[in-house]
């Protein structure tokens, strides 16, 4: 399978994601997302009314919709139809003024450079990512922000090795390889990859974060295994700078 046609595989897989499977999700996202990523990207970002950002692989949109609610302007950028239906359900729903377009993030081309672009959850579930990576590069302005987080590759099973052992095992991390899923599939590399690439790009690294659960929130969760995420990260954080 050639990379372009591993790409459209992957869209076509994402695209079928239930309906219960997105309505699950709060309007923050999952307990992981808003316990462990969004507090963290919205201070990477800082103060946000009136700024132009590109949620660069949006999802089911909720991160563009708190981007949107503290009063950045956003533009959703997805490629997955059933994903875009569901933006534009919740939109319509309540406006808060996004531009949602459909694409394949590896083909977009920004109008207009925006003032910060966020990748969220999004590069390592593209088997051919580099091209994705450098649109959002490119989508950024001079002196402007790339904040992209990801499974943390080193602790990718972190939950369900833990709950299962009681601590956590990893074999293959320097490889690179498909890790299938009910739906659709994530990809393995090393951090080191992405953080190479982003460098090879012409960014300046400014910020990275490995973001650990609060032990209370951990406690009242009263979700088995939980501790994983108190004592490891499940994420990574990166933020970088397009230089002036």
């Amino acid at each position: 399978m050639t990379e372009t046609a591993a790409n459209a595989t992957a869209i076509a897989r994402w695209s079928k994601l239930p309906t219960n499977v997105l309505e699950a999700h709060q309007l923050d996202g999952d307990f992981p997302k808003r316990h462990l990523l969004n507090d963290h990207l919205l201070n990477l970002l800082g103060e946000l009314p009136g700024r132009r950002l590109l949620d660069a692989g949006a999802g089911e949109g909720y991160l563009s919709r708190i981007l949107a609610r503290a009063g950045a302007r956003v533009t959703a950028v997805e490629p997955a139809g059933g994903l875009v239906d569901r933006i534009r359900q919740l939109e319509q729903a309540e406006p808060l003024g996004l531009e949602i377009q459909q694409q394949d993030l590896t083909e977009f081309r920004a109008e207009q450079p925006y003032d910060a672009v966020v990748c969220s959850m999004v590069l390592q579930a593209i088997p051919d990512w580099r091209p994705a990576l450098a649109a959002c590069v490119a989508a950024v302005k001079p002196g402007g922000q790339l904040v992209i987080a990801l499974v943390h590759p080193a602790f990718e099973n972190l939950w369900t090795v833990w709950r299962e052992h009681g601590d956590y095992r990893l074999t293959g991390y320097l490889a690179e390889y498909e890790i299938k899923a009910a739906y659709a599939s994530d990809f393995h590399r090393p951090l080191s990859t992405y953080l190479n690439a982003i460098i090879e790009a012409g960014c300046r690294l400014t910020s990275v974060i490995e973001p650990g659960l609060d032990p209370e929130v951990a406690r009242e969760s009263g979700i088995e295994a939980i501790e994983a995420y108190v004592d490891l990260p499940n994420f990574v954080i990166i933020a970088a700078e397009r230089p002036a």
